[in-house]
């Protein structure tokens, strides 16, 4: 794969080159854009990200995301709903939008065309989040947030498809502020200090180091209904996403057993599909038992809301947070001071 992997990294790097000596121009626009993004094909948080900015800004400013809609059937600019389905709009702003209903939601494959026919929908909104937007340089957001693993540093991986990285690893340097995701929660300043050693931030670059934070479950259809992770508990996992070491080492620590369906980043369930979760759940000798999923994934298994009601399978779903190691009040302030600087 190292030829094709090389090869690759030359179109990206004559892209790159282009928009660098300004023979191609990213736009800028009269709103703040605040980009969420990282070099690799997933996993690195993106989603809880936004969701942690929302919940930063929302109740002081209007606030929109903008997202391509990955893998949705639609084509151009949608505002979303909340009664839309995963396959219109895209798993990730249907989730957005279902916890946040207040805040204005949008899928479009071009963010150029995106942000004007935000202003044009929602004129009150005085931020954009953009989603996934690290790569679309067509947009150059006031700030970039590049997110990396803790256990999957981009300074230690490759370019497609030998490793995971859409593009060259100095670009990070396009960057304002590098976020270091899913850290372990007892990470201390010596560790800290080794991986900003690694990570090589230049002068006007901020790190950043967040972790994830799970809630309490609670089940599908039923909101209200909620279970503690307790050892005499045993589930069945059934996940759709790219990276899910932080969530079955969570949850082994929580639970009596764990058997784990997976699948790939934002997989679409069959029928079929369900009917196996269903075969394997029951043949879990347990008394205690239940079926736990992601809200990313939640939101696409609602396809089969009739089979999933008729079989009543106690599917929970299991709410995730991002925080930060240091507080969350430096991340807050430095998108906060962005804010109050931007001149329109």
């Amino acid at each position: 794969m190292m030829p094709f992997a090389l090869l690759y990294g030359v179109g990206v790097w004559i892209r790159n080159g282009l928009y660098n000596i300004g023979f191609l121009k990213g736009i800028e626009f009269s709103v703040p854009v605040i980009s969420v993004g990282n070099l690799t094909v997933g996993g690195a948080g993106k989603s809880p990200h936004i969701e942690y900015l929302v919940r930063v800004l929302k109740n002081y400013i209007y606030v929109s995301t903008l997202s391509r809609g990955y893998k949705r059937r639609t084509k151009g600019f949608l505002t979303v709903r909340v009664n839309n389905r995963a396959e219109e709009v895209g798993d990730e702003p249907l989730q957005f939008k279902r916890k946040f209903p207040d805040v204005g939601v949008y899928v479009s494959e071009s963010r150029e065309i995106g942000i004007p026919k935000i202003m044009a929908s929602r004129p009150e909104t005085q931020v954009i989040l953009l989603d996934d937007a690290f790569q679309h340089r067509s947009v150059k957001p006031g700030v970039n947030i590049l997110l990396t693993e803790y256990d999957d540093l981009f300074v230690d991986d490759f370019l497609l498809p030998v490793g995971r990285l859409r593009e060259w690893p100095s670009s990070y340097r396009r960057a304002d502020t590098i976020v270091v995701t899913k850290c372990p929660l007892d990470l201390d300043e010596s560790e800290k200090q080794r991986l900003i050693s690694v990570i090589k931030p230049l002068d006007h670059q901020t790190v950043f180091f967040s972790t994830y934070q799970y809630g309490r479950p609670y089940r599908m259809f039923y909101p209200s209904v909620t279970v503690s992770l307790q050892s005499n508990l045993h589930a069945l996992v059934i996940t759709g996403i790219a990276r899910t070491k932080a969530l079955i080492n969570y949850l082994e620590d929580h639970l009596g057993s764990v058997q784990i369906i997976e699948y790939g980043d934002h997989h679409n369930f069959t029928r079929y599909e369900i009917s196996q979760l269903k075969k394997q759940f029951d043949t879990l000798d347990e008394d205690r038992k239940i079926i736990i999923t992601t809200e990313k994934d939640a939101v696409r298994l609602e396809q089969h809301h009739a089979y999933l009601q008729q079989h009543n399978l106690p599917i929970f779903i299991l709410p995730v947070f991002v925080s930060f190691l240091d507080g969350d009040q430096p991340f807050a302030q430095h998108v906060q001071d962005y804010l109050l600087r931007f001149k329109r």
